[in-house]
């Protein structure tokens, strides 16, 4: 179960952002639009959660893919959503304000 727990929220070593981006990683943010439109990472691509199966195209399957939201909750899932589908190289970012100052 702490196994299942770890690998849902992304709980581990720790993950260089930085270093995905200059990959060329596409952040995800799972926000609502009207969440998204009071401040985001620059960049990222606005698919709320609840919208996330039907976006599957917009997203490159050959570049890392860096999932955030307001907290961490909803971006994990979309990890774990996006993983489920083909998306092998997902990491959640947390809340984006948090995701923001670990690019900066």
């Amino acid at each position: 179960m702490i196994g299942f727990l770890k690998r849902l929220f992304g709980i581990g070593p720790a993950t260089d952002f930085k270093a995905l981006m200059k990959e060329g990683a596409q952040i995800v943010d799972v926000r609502t639009k009207a969440e998204f439109d009071q401040g985001h990472v620059k960049g990222a691509l606005n698919i709320p959660l609840n919208n996330l199966s039907n976006h599957y195209a917009k997203l490159k399957k050959d570049k890392p893919i860096i999932t955030c939201c307001a907290s961490g909750v909803r971006s994990a899932q979309a990890k774990h959503i996006l993983s489920a589908n083909g998306f092998t190289r997902v990491y959640n970012g947390g809340g984006w304000s948090g995701l923001r100052s670990k690019l900066s």
